[in-house]
């Protein structure tokens, strides 16, 4: 028989977990949002960045820098950028000068620069019409209410891949040329462009390679040692004292090395102290670390899975268990298309026709979380391949079955 509890008290199993003493004393710090006060190894860069933009300060209205920075994940980009601005504004609050930082992650908003300028747009009118404009007219009436509002705007792109695999040269073409269509008026709106990839920019038009490329920020892969540093500061603020030890920051470090890819050792810190809480241990062990790097690949974390829909996902489970099953590199647009069908019944959903297919697909390549390529040897007639390289598919049709069945 089982005993019936009351549905407003906590369950014993959660009522202990929280009742248990931890080894945190801010998880703050170990967080993805959180900016550092500082930047080890990058601060280099940051100070480049400074030079970049110094007219912005020293003579406002005359110039409006563009600069182009690259780097693989975990390279410290979207953390650069984020502590430049907001320096940046705080400088600017100093000198009594009209600046505001914007950070926009352009796979956020599927690589659509109309949805990244109305994001921008909203954050002066929160009541901005939602339709009834081109991505064109919104930049002419962005570039309008700076000019009303005296205001200079240095806007970042991030994963800036997703809007050039979206849309082509024309988008960044007008963000970096739309200013010279308005001659003798001060300009407003200054540019940071952040690629993953640099091989990206040989998509763009002549004109627009030109103008990112006299600017670029490229940033490298992280040392062990530096990893050490970053993770040993994080350490230092995160949790309590003599609960990490030196050789756990190193084993960490070495583990995130072949990628430089801070990200991921400030997140294997992180649940390393998770599953050493859980145990109600006193300290992080290498164990804990071996424990945290088995249940998380990169594609798996989330900022690379919050921005997909719930078709995204069946999409994605769907070419998962095909690869699986076939234990295939990769699968055909058409059998994907079949199990996907197959998903969306199992969780009760209306499938999508083939084109609107076809475009979550391109959303899904533009994140990075598959691959296509068209067939070559081995298949009948044209058609596209679709892959995983980030992460088995195993672990990407385990992690997608879990995210579904909580959601149901």
């Amino acid at each position: 028989m089982i005993e019936k509890t009351s549905l407003s008290a906590p369950s014993e199993i959660v009522r202990d977990a929280l009742s248990k003493p931890t080894i945190f004393k801010d998880e703050g710090p170990l967080s993805l949002e959180w900016l550092p006060p500082r930047l080890p190894h990058r601060e280099n860069q940051l100070r480049f960045l400074a030079e970049l933009f110094r007219s912005v300060i020293d003579k406002p209205g005359t110039t409006s820098p563009k600069v182009l920075i690259t780097g693989d994940i975990g390279t410290g980009k979207t953390v650069l950028t984020q502590r430049f601005g907001t320096d940046m504004q705080r400088t600017a609050k100093t000198m009594k000068l009209n600046l505001a930082y914007i950070h926009v992650n352009c796979r956020e908003y599927r690589g659509s620069l109309f949805m990244i300028l109305k994001r921008v747009l909203q954050t002066f009118t929160p009541q901005f019409p939602q339709r009834g404009f081109s991505s064109e007219e919104l930049l002419h009436i962005l570039l309008d209410q700076l000019e009303d509002k005296k205001l200079h705007i240095i806007l970042t792109l991030d994963e800036a891949d997703s809007l050039i695999k979206a849309e082509g040269s024309t988008s960044l073409y007008n963000l970096t040329r739309i200013q010279e269509e308005r001659p003798g008026r001060p300009v407003r709106l200054s540019l940071i462009i952040i690629l993953r990839e640099l091989r990206n920019i040989e998509d763009l038009d002549r004109s627009t390679q030109s103008t990112l490329q006299r600017n670029v920020i490229r940033l490298d892969h992280y040392t062990t040692p530096q990893l050490e540093n970053i993770l040993r500061e994080r350490a230092e603020l995160a949790f309590k004292e003599a609960t990490v030890p030196e050789e756990v920051l190193n084993f960490i470090a070495d583990m995130a090395t072949p990628g430089g890819d801070a990200r991921y050792a400030i997140e294997l810190l992180w649940r390393g102290g998770k599953y050493a809480d859980t145990e109600g241990a006193r300290e992080v062990k290498p164990d804990h670390i071996r424990a945290a790097a088995n249940s998380v690949y990169p594609v798996l974390r989330t900022e690379y899975s919050q921005h997909l829909n719930l078709h995204e996902k069946l999409i994605l489970l769907a070419l998962a268990r095909v690869l699986e099953r076939n234990n295939a590199t990769y699968a055909t647009m058409g059998d994907v298309e079949i199990a996907y069908r197959m998903a969306c019944e199992e969780h009760k959903e209306t499938y999508r026709a083939h084109t609107q297919v076809w475009k979550y697909v391109q959303n899904l390549n533009a994140t990075g979380i598959l691959s296509t390529q068209l067939s070559t040897t081995g298949f009948r007639g044209k058609t596209t391949l679709l892959g995983i390289s980030s992460a088995p598919a195993s672990a990407i049709r385990r992690w997608l079955e879990s995210t579904l069945s909580i959601r149901a």
